[in-house]
């Protein structure tokens, strides 16, 4: 790996090694907030929408996919242009700009006047959010590259336990204090993570001196980058990712109706599943993050890609609910310590001041996946079958495995 070999942190880092702990610590707030915002919708969106003039079931159903999918879509558009304005105008700034914009786009979500204002919101925030994907550049940058495995995996650990609360906060305070009121709370929660990381995080200045030494006008971007291949196999490892936890979502209700004997079951079993994964790849996150400053970031991705693969073969046979409930959270485990383990190959595999727009491209992959799932899973579970959902993606998995082996040894 090009970048691995120094041991030394660079001269513009020696200052916010000093901080990085609580740097971590206000990046975790911060991304947890903002990811419940973005997540906390899912359990009563169909009903805002109504709430929007929308009356017909199918159009209600269409309507809450786009707005759901909208922040997400908006999101893989921009994560590079943030990473690279974050390279060139410093981390904090695109976490300030963020977490002010996430505030008041949730604010107005909540006095969204018709079903198109709410999409053009969703996009909006989408547009202007993405403090989850800046932390991660924030951390990895900052952070010493002895410690990055870690603090990336305790990251990861916020997000998906922002991924976790988010449907529960949803299904929580929408009865309590009304649906508009819900994004209001959320709008005010972001806000403090904006204060906190305003006041809060240090971030060490570049020296002016540093970009100047380079002068060759294709020196940015991809053109920086002396070797492409662990980028490329990390850019397709985070879109893999995302499609295997997303594959089962527009199947698993209906595949565990056919676990389940009691149909009052079937919803409260669904959850479970779902939550699962979820829950797997917080309890691991850290501890992988942390196996994989000492045994290397590859060889973690190698071995989580392929227990991951094979993990999903016993899922398209289960006979109950409890059975995949248990295999999708020893999937979460092993899945826990990839988006910690892709972020530090990048980060050591890439110049210093090109990390944030490479990282960026990370994130639109992911998001990538992220879309892709669903539309796959539902294609392939309504043609084939739904077993054909779990093989074909343990099919992608091992591929993955495979080809980040090669991408390793070469």
């Amino acid at each position: 790996m090009t970048q691995s070999t120094t041991t030394t942190a660079p001269p513009a880092e020696s200052g916010a090694h000093i901080h990085w702990q609580r740097n971590l610590a206000v990046c975790m707030f911060g991304s947890f907030t903002t990811i419940i915002a973005m997540t906390l919708l899912l359990p009563f969106l169909p009903l805002y929408v109504e709430q929007l003039g929308v009356k017909d079931h199918a159009a209600i159903v269409q309507w809450s996919g786009a707005a759901y999918g909208a922040t997400f879509f908006s999101a893989a558009l921009v994560a590079p242009l943030w990473g690279r304005l974050a390279d060139r105008y410093g981390r904090k700034p695109m976490l300030i700009r963020a977490s002010l914009g996430m505030a008041v786009a949730m604010a107005l979500i909540g006095l969204a006047g018709n079903v198109w204002q709410l999409v053009g919101l969703r996009l909006l925030a989408g547009l202007l959010g993405g403090y989850a994907s800046g932390s991660m550049v924030l951390v990895a940058t900052q952070t010493p590259k002895d410690r990055t495995g870690w603090a990336l995996g305790t990251m990861s650990s916020a997000i998906m336990a922002g991924n976790l609360v988010g449907p529960l906060v949803g299904g929580v305070l929408p009865p309590l204090v009304g649906i508009r009121n819900t994004f209001f709370a959320a709008g005010a929660m972001i806000f403090v993570a904006f204060l906190a990381t305003a006041f809060l995080i240090r971030e060490e200045k570049k020296a002016p001196s540093a970009s100047k030494q380079r002068g060759a006008s294709d020196d940015t971007g991809w053109a920086a980058v002396p070797d492409k291949r662990p980028l490329v196999a990390m850019l397709f490892t985070g879109m893999l990712l995302m499609l295997a936890n997303m594959s089962i979502e527009p199947i698993i209700t209906v595949y565990v109706a056919t676990l389940v004997d009691d149909p009052n079951r079937v919803t409260m079993m669904a959850g479970l599943v779902m939550s699962a994964a979820a829950l797997g790849s917080i309890l691991s996150a850290s501890w992988l993050g942390k196996l994989a400053d000492r045994v290397g970031h590859w060889n973690v991705i190698v071995g989580c890609l392929a227990v991951s693969a094979l993990l999903l073969v016993p899922q398209a046979f289960v006979s109950s609910g409890w059975q995949l409930v248990v295999l999708r959270f020893l999937m979460g485990l092993s899945l826990g310590g990839l988006l910690p383990c892709i972020a530090s190959v990048i980060r050591h595999n890439v110049p210093e001041r090109v990390a944030g727009n490479m990282l960026g491209y990370s994130t639109s992959a992911q998001y990538t996946g992220q879309v892709a799932g669903p539309l796959l899973g539902g294609f392939v579970g309504g043609h084939i079958g739904m077993r054909a959902v779990f093989l074909g993606t343990c099919v992608l998995m091992a591929a993955g495995a495979g080809w980040n082996w090669l991408a390793k040894r070469r």
